[in-house]
């Protein structure tokens, strides 16, 4: 995956011209990056004080959804037990790869409103992303204590279907065996969802043999369902099992939670900076790796009129070995870094 960097810069006469300065500076003249322009709506100012305050919860809020999202997608490499590409594969957001979606980024004006204010469309944000990190939480106690118990399973006869022996339960004849094209999957299914399990189990994979399913005990809880299949399905019938699905569908919806927070940063930012009326361009540039410092450098040559103080910080820190910059992320211009290596591999 890579990193990208989200600026704004004030329009000349046009926001077109801002763009096509930063474009021949960065791209026409040299490789240093690739650019997109990143649409943000006309989004409702609200008074100074409250941009001002809100400058500083989106910071937070920004720090936290991404916490999030980097959970989410941990998890998901760890279910899956997988390769990178695997587990990559699954880390979508609304149905597309991640670079796309960051490039050809369009506000949702469903989920988020633009004729509300910018401090509840943040709160709605915040309210969502919170209830995807508590089921996270739930859900993860969940799924580690059953990985713990696997290893009791065959000492257990007690307890739920989730963690019991299930040797006293099924019998021969409740398995496909000794077919060189099915198998028979066992799973466990709250009795709460029953009616979905019946609906859906069949769309699950391509290859479940339709009307295959069957009860073969119950507990308090749950129920353990049988079902058939072809073999060669079994890694895509598992990877839809409802934890990989939830990851699946909730990663989306943080990932796309937390762009939509840069964007609102950059609006607050821009307005701050640069002033009414509104009119700023903002950009997306995936640097070129091997140029990420003369990149830095041209930004800072191209936008250094717009703030003096940035600019000499920057100058004087250039000249200084060993400072690091990073750690500053103050420039000239509105800067925001996403980064979408999201994923420690081991």
């Amino acid at each position: 995956m890579t990193e990208f960097w989200l600026i704004s810069a004030p329009g000349e006469k046009t926001c077109q011209q801002t763009w096509d300065q930063m474009m021949v500076a960065t791209t026409r003249n040299n490789n240093l990056s690739t650019n997109n322009k990143f649409n943000i709506p006309d989004l409702k100012v609200g008074t100074l004080d409250v941009l001002v305050g809100l400058s500083d919860d989106l910071a937070k809020l920004d720090s936290f959804i991404e916490g999030v999202v980097k959970k989410v997608s941990q998890y998901m490499a760890d279910v899956l037990e997988d390769s990178r590409d695997k587990v990559q594969e699954n880390l979508l957001a609304n149905g597309v790869d991640l670079v796309t979606y960051i490039t050809r980024f369009q506000w949702d004006m469903a989920k988020y409103p633009i004729k509300q204010s910018l401090k509840n469309i943040s709160d709605i944000i915040s309210k969502q992303v919170s209830q995807i990190d508590n089921d996270l939480k739930a859900r993860a106690s969940a799924y580690n204590n059953l990985k713990g118990n696997l290893q009791n399973l065959e000492r257990k006869n007690a307890g739920s279907l989730l963690t019991r022996s299930l040797a006293d339960i099924v019998k021969k004849e409740d398995f496909v065996i000794d077919s060189e094209y099915l198998i028979t999957m066992l799973v466990v299914v709250p009795k709460t969802s029953y009616a979905d399990w019946q609906k859906t189990y069949e769309t699950l994979s391509e290859m479940v043999v339709p009307r295959s399913t069957n009860l073969l005990f119950e507990d308090h809880d749950s129920g353990l369902f049988s079902v058939t299949l072809f073999r060669k399905a079994i890694d895509d019938f598992r990877h839809k099992g409802p934890l990989v699905r939830w990851l699946k569908v909730n990663f989306s919806e943080a990932f796309i939670a937390w762009i939509h927070i840069k964007a609102l940063r950059v609006f607050v930012e821009s307005v701050l900076r640069y002033g009414l009326p509104v009119n700023f361009q903002a950009m997306l540039l995936q640097p070129n790796k091997k140029n990420m410092k003369k990149l830095r450098e041209v930004l800072n040559d191209l936008y250094k009129h717009l703030d003096s103080s940035a600019a000499a910080v920057i100058d004087s820190a250039m000249d200084i070995p060993g400072l690091n910059l990073s750690q500053q992320e103050y420039y000239p211009y509105v800067y925001y870094k996403i980064d979408c290596n999201l994923l420690d591999f081991k």
